[in-house]
């Protein structure tokens, strides 16, 4: 045969198909401990490292591959290789772009975030004016195809002297020709973007109805991220040394919840310095934004009381909360950035009340093939011996309602397996007839139809000296304030702000509250609770001590730090007991 041509599309579809192979060894390699294994991923690495990606689709996958070398090497050699082609990835992005293949893949909310790429994504005012302070030169206003014109010339109006002359006999209306006469001209020029944030900050509202009013216009924010710390490619934090897997990982069989919980040697915990918090807050805000999130603890934490756990194996949590101004009325909210030998690899949410607290986790889908439940187990061993919790809620989108990927990843039988157990008697039953079918056909799966049912309710799972079992089962947060909804409607009828008044000022007389010596931020926080507070018949039964503590629960709420909130809510019987009652009831209907 020799001196035949091989077709070019033959030629093509053969190196892909040898890629694609190469690709699925180095991804079972990762994952095997045998001896020879580490130093055949080793060559398959650096022979992958000089091959040319003809796709979005390749290039990707091999990208991936190596943020989990990142994360879980099994040598030094191994972790140094990964770095090295991490940190041209840029590069190749480039080079695959200047060739006219098709780059859109690489905007997929799954694997966004890239060195070398660029996307759009419609972003809340706290999170642009963020993105346009912190890479000015990076973000701007996608105008293509935009059509919230309506809604942008009616603000407009606010900023502009005369637009709305124009805006009057001029149809459609140029805007851009309006936005970018009145910018600044200057050396570097202002993007239309950074314009219109410093027209929102001229704005005599305050920051949330800014928000609300930005939010309206629904602009899209286009952000080259190029080689930037921000990408995922390059996002790391230092540490002080790494975890080598030079065996097995950890399978989800060899996990014990109740292990982890009950054991009382203490994990370490260090507060961090200012500096340091706000780095890691900055990086956490980075690691969401990049993925196009955004999430409440992430967009506004605190860089003033940040805590960095080391769980081992190169686990860390990274903690903090929210400022004052930013935290929800009753819950004690907590963020947290988990990171595997220095790369941000998920990220989870505390709300705790009392010694419940609801828990949500995402490892990111790179790294779902590894420690993901003992990584997740560490996490409650950690809130728990930070917040003193014992009593531990997944919600159920968590679990796949109204949330197709949980569905998918089957998140239901994760945290089942786990020792997590449904409340609902019906959703119970269910459960014990899977788990039937599961054990006496090997090869059954539960469908995604029953998992869907299975996953409209709550899972709890108390450690094993939590008090009072049972006593959360049908507790839920909506129910308080469906409660206190339905009182200020039955006593005060449609005059929502009077009857809000009324009962503020009857619970501070009954606790002997002076509004007047409070704080704005306490009077808020103190309106919220006592809203509350009203609901519950034998209030102005308690004893001094009792009301005195709820003063200090107040205070609390608004001070530096949430964490000294939770722990004072944890130390009040009578309003644990009086919440939990009221959120155990359903009012919804």
């Amino acid at each position: 045969m020799s001196g035949e041509t091989v077709p070019a599309n033959t030629l093509d579809a053969t190196l892909d198909s040898a890629l694609a192979t190469a690709l699925d060894r180095l991804a079972g390699l990762m994952r095997r401990f045998e001896p020879g294994d580490s130093l055949r991923a080793q060559k398959l690495l650096a022979q992958l490292g000089r091959r040319r990606f003809p796709d979005a689709a390749s290039l990707i996958r091999f990208h991936e591959l190596l943020l989990f070398l990142r994360a879980y090497p099994h040598t030094p050699a191994m972790r140094r290789s990964s770095e090295e082609l991490l940190a041209s990835f840029h590069q190749r992005v480039t080079r695959l772009r200047a060739s006219g293949a098709d780059v859109s893949a690489f905007a997929n909310p799954a694997v966004s975030g890239i060195a070398g790429t660029a996307f759009s994504a419609i972003w809340g005012y706290d999170i642009a004016r963020y993105l346009a302070a912190r890479y000015p030169s990076r973000v701007k206003i996608d105008w293509e195809g935009y059509e919230g014109e309506e809604q942008l010339v009616s603000v407009l109006k606010s900023f502009l002297p005369l637009f709305e002359d124009g805006a009057y006999v001029v149809y459609p209306v140029p805007y851009l020709a309006w936005i970018r006469a009145a910018k600044r001209r200057n050396e570097t020029g202002e993007t239309d973007l950074a314009w219109l944030l410093r027209q929102f900050e001229q704005l005599s509202i305050d920051e949330r109805a800014k928000a609300t009013l930005f939010d309206s216009l629904g602009l899209w924010i286009h952000w080259k991220l190029g080689n930037s710390p921000a990408t995922r490619t390059k996002m790391r934090v230092r540490v002080n040394g790494t975890f080598f897997h030079d065996g097995p990982l950890i399978r989800r069989s060899e996990v014990s919840l109740e292990r982890e919980l009950e054991d009382r040697l203490p994990l370490p915990l260090k507060k961090l310095s200012h500096a340091d918090g706000e780095k890691l807050v900055r990086l956490g805000r980075d690691m969401m934004t990049v993925r196009y999130r955004e999430l409440h603890g992430f967009t506004y934490g605190d860089p003033r009381h940040v805590v960095r756990a080391a769980a081992g194996r190169g686990v860390e949590f990274v903690i903090w909360g929210c400022p004052p101004g930013r935290r929800l009325p009753l819950l004690g909210y907590h963020a947290v950035m988990i990171l595997k030998n220095g790369v941000p690899a998920g990220y989870a949410e505390s709300l705790a009340l009392f010694e419940r607290t609801e828990v949500g986790i995402n490892l990111f889908y790179t790294f779902r093939d590894g420690e993901s439940a003992w990584i997740y187990a560490r996490l409650l061993r950690v809130l728990r011996q930070y917040l003193h919790v014992s009593v531990f809620s997944v919600e159920p989108y968590q679990l796949g309602s109204h949330n197709e990927e949980g569905i998918e990843a089957g998140a239901f039988w994760f945290y089942r397996k786990l020792g997590f157990r449904p409340v609902q008697p019906r959703i119970a039953h269910m459960v014990a007839r899977e788990e039937r079918k599961l054990a006496d056909h090997p090869g059954y799966r539960t469908s995604a139809r029953i998992l869907r049912r299975l996953a409209a309710g709550h899972l709890l799972y108390e450690a094993p000296s939590a008090p009072h079992p049972g006593e959360w089962d049908n507790f839920r947060v909506p129910n308080i304030g469906l409660a206190v909804q339905r009182s200020l409607v039955q006593q005060f009828g449609g005059g929502e702000r009077e009857g809000r008044q009324a009962l503020v000022t009857s619970v501070a007389h009954a606790l002997g509250v002076k509004p007047t010596g409070l704080s704005a931020s306490e009077h808020r926080a103190f309106s919220d609770l006592a809203l509350v507070l009203a609901t519950i018949p034998d209030l102005s039964r308690w004893s001094r001590e009792e009301k005195s503590a709820v003063r200090q629960i107040v205070r609390a709420k608004t001070g530096s730090d949430e964490l000294r909130y939770v722990r004072l809510l944890q130390s009040h019987q009578k309003l644990r007991d009086g919440l939990r009652r009221i959120g155990s009831r359903d009012v919804s209907v």
